[in-house]
């Protein structure tokens, strides 16, 4: 029998059957092992085979086929991958500008990582009801930065509801993973999307503006204006898996579109000759910060951030 894996805890799954009944399965332990690298060799959104067991509950035996799936490679576990979600129509980003701060590099890494897994993605900027000067401008330099590489940007406010009846439609009908950043406030834009949904909200810690982890299993609720939205646990880190240096700058949208003026099929945009994409950026027809973080991925490093106190106040100098 089939089944939608709607929760995963780690040793238990809540699956979905195709009458809208729901039961709790265990994966076979040969399935555990079998063909991944992953920490979760099943991932909300997968449709699996089931078995049943005692006590009304189930044994997954087999993954179906996935047509797409979000992979990260875990900042502090270097060696260990994780599949957020499988088989979505498209991905929201939830960023914030303050309180916490969204990185640049968390942001670029996420959206490079879409793209590779072929998995749209819009931006959704939380928390605008509460912008001062400063942050107002570092949100006109991302929604111009982002704006320009090709992804449509929202402004949104949890608080207020601003801009909830824009992502409503955005959402309407479609498989879409929430992700960003612990204290972006996904849960409570779930709750307001979503009447009755009741996540779990949580505070940002004073000691390092950050928020604290409050989803802490990916899960997948139906919303009632059709399709389902998972709500996975906030990242601190978002590492890259399986991506070859000559192959990252396909996954920036606007330095991929550059990249055919360079005078080497074979140029990695760093300090070659004739480099369009180089000239773009001292040009300033290019991101500085999309860019920059282009040259850390390409580096290998693990979500170097220059700008991590604001783009705009460190960049104010610069045509945009």
């Amino acid at each position: 029998m089939e089944a939608l894996v709607l929760k995963s805890t780690g040793s238990w799954y809540r699956l979905q059957f195709a009458d809208g009944t729901q039961a709790d399965a265990r994966l076979r332990g040969a399935l555990r092992l079998a063909g991944s690298r992953a920490t979760n060799p099943v991932a909300v959104g997968d449709q699996v085979e089931v078995v049943p067991e005692s006590e009304g509950r189930w044994a997954i035996t087999a993954v179906g086929e996935r047509r797409n799936h979000l992979i990260r490679k875990s900042v502090n576990l270097s060696h260990k991958s994780q599949v957020l979600a499988a088989n979505m129509d498209q991905a929201v980003l939830i960023a914030t500008v303050a309180e916490p701060v969204t990185l640049y590099g968390f942001m670029d890494r996420f959206l490079a990582t879409a793209e590779a897994y072929q998995i749209p993605t819009v931006i959704a900027f939380n928390k605008v009801d509460a912008l001062d000067e400063a942050s107002e401008a570092e949100l006109a330099y991302r929604e111009a930065a982002y704006g320009h590489a090709g992804y449509r940007t929202l402004r949104v406010s949890a608080e207020t509801g601003e801009g909830l009846d824009t992502l409503r439609e955005v959402l309407r009908g479609k498989v879409s993973l929430f992700s960003g950043h612990s204290g972006v406030g996904k849960s409570s834009l779930a709750n307001r999307l979503q009447p009755g949904l009741d996540l779990r909200t949580g505070a940002i810690s004073s000691a390092h503006g950050q928020g604290q982890h409050t989803t802490t299993f990916a899960e997948m609720h139906p919303l009632d204006l059709g399709g389902f939205l998972i709500d996975t646990p906030g990242i601190r880190g978002f590492g890259l898996v399986d991506m070859e240096r000559a192959e990252i700058s396909h996954y920036f949208p606007e330095i991929f579109a550059i990249s055919s003026g360079c005078r080497f099929s074979s140029c990695l945009h760093a300090d070659e000759p004739g480099c369009a994409v180089r000239d773009a950026y001292e040009g300033n027809k290019l991101a500085p910060t999309r860019y920059e973080s282009y040259l850390s991925m390409l580096a290998g490093d693990d979500e170097e951030d220059p700008y991590r106190h604001g783009a705009y106040k460190e960049l104010k100098g610069r045509t945009r």
